[in-house]
């Protein structure tokens, strides 16, 4: 099942099993709702990494703006909420009724004419997917039609962040500036803000997550997929075999934008609010972090790694909150020098061998054909 005519094999299987038992059974009964809250919060940003896991792990882009379209995502759905609770009836007491308050405060007198579309919940819900996508196209086709990769490519995305950032602050009438768009309650009527709303919108996060997982292993495994590590690997053997290599990173690159905008999306539902602390230079690099720990190469492997870093930068920032800094900062060393590859990479060395042995397959590794990068020299 490994030879690609079926993109999910019995070790992604039961992977998928495992994670999805994780999420749907063992945490809800295990934890509270607060902290089950904060599970959910983490899994939004697992939408991130796994598209990092297909844009830098897989196609060799290592994007440091990935927060930009997270942001994006998350704003979209801030703003179909906030006009939802800023109703005439909602806001009486303000000197212009029926607009958002932050916008009453900076004296703007009238709905912006790009907030009006958001009234509507299909516009919105569009606009998650549109927007992140065309945004990432023009970045996309600037950048990699005129070859530009590498350290320059991360640098550039990492300036537009900082742009973004800066926007969102200096616009402060428009998008609430520095404190977001906050306050937001209902979802067509329904209290976001109640325990068991907050059950429901957990649950929701993660049937998209397995949805998204399994669509990632089925582009992984397609030809696709194999492009991209090629790519990766030899970009001017690719280039001279015919194919055009910008329209593969373009693709790759929009389409991890689309997923961290759905992370950010399911962000602002399960945390009611959203804020430019969460686009800017410093999340985007944590992101990459994600990524790093559970390993670039497995998408899986991205979503114990989101876990596992938002857990210890919760549990360090509670428990020592002077010194969470430096454990987040030791746990990123020792990625890079005790594990390059991540937690895929030590259960690929350690324990995927006799899990293929109590499968009853034959082989020593549950690794694709040419995940590894060394594997492709």
């Amino acid at each position: 099942m490994t030879n690609g005519k079926f993109f999910l094999g019995r070790q992604e299987l039961l992977g998928l099993a495992i994670l999805a038992a994780l999420i749907f059974i063992v945490l809800p009964a295990s934890i509270d709702i607060f902290r089950l809250n904060l599970i959910g919060k983490y899994l939004t940003y697992a939408f991130v990494a796994i598209g990092l896991v297909l844009c830098w792990g897989m196609g060799g882009i290592l994007s440091l703006g990935q927060g930009v379209f997270f942001g994006i995502g998350g704003y979209c759905m801030a703003m179909f909420l906030k006009l939802e609770s800023s109703t005439p009836e909602a806001t009486k007491i303000q000197s212009t009724p029926g607009i958002p308050d932050f916008m009453d405060w900076n004296q703007i007198t009238e709905l912006p004419w790009f907030w009006v579309p958001f009234n509507s919940l299909a516009f919105t819900l569009i606009a998650i997917f549109v927007l992140p996508a065309f945004f990432a196209f023009i970045i996309g086709a600037a950048m990699f039609k005129r070859r530009v990769g590498g350290v320059y490519f991360a640098i550039i995305t990492q300036a537009i962040a900082a742009i973004l950032t800066i926007l969102i602050i200096g616009q402060q009438g428009y998008t609430g500036g520095v404190n977001g768009i906050t306050d937001l309650r209902t979802l067509l009527g329904w209290d976001i803000r109640t325990d068991s709303a907050k059950y429901v919108l957990y649950f929701l996060n993660g049937a998209l997550l397995i949805g998204v997982l399994i669509a990632c292993q089925f582009v992984l495994k397609s030809k696709l997929g194999r492009l991209l590590v090629a790519v990766r690997d030899k970009e001017d053997r690719v280039r001279f075999s015919g194919y055009d290599v910008a329209n593969f990173k373009i693709f790759v690159f929009c389409f991890a934008a689309v997923l961290s905008a759905i992370g950010g999306a399911m962000f602002t539902l399960q945390v009611g609010f959203m804020s430019p602390s969460f686009v800017g230079i410093v999340p985007s690099i944590e992101m990459v972090i994600y990524c790093a720990v559970g390993g670039r190469l497995s998408i899986f492997g991205a979503v114990y790694g989101t876990l596992l870093v938002n857990w210890a930068k919760t549990t360090f920032s509670e428990t020592f909150p002077e010194l969470w800094l430096f454990g987040l900062g030791a746990l990123f060393i020792a990625v890079v020098l005790v594990f390059p590859n991540g937690l895929s990479g030590l259960y690929r060395t350690n324990v995927a061998p006799a899990v293929d042995r109590w499968l009853g397959r034959s082989g020593t590794s549950a690794k694709p054909p040419l995940e590894d990068p060394q594997a492709a020299e």
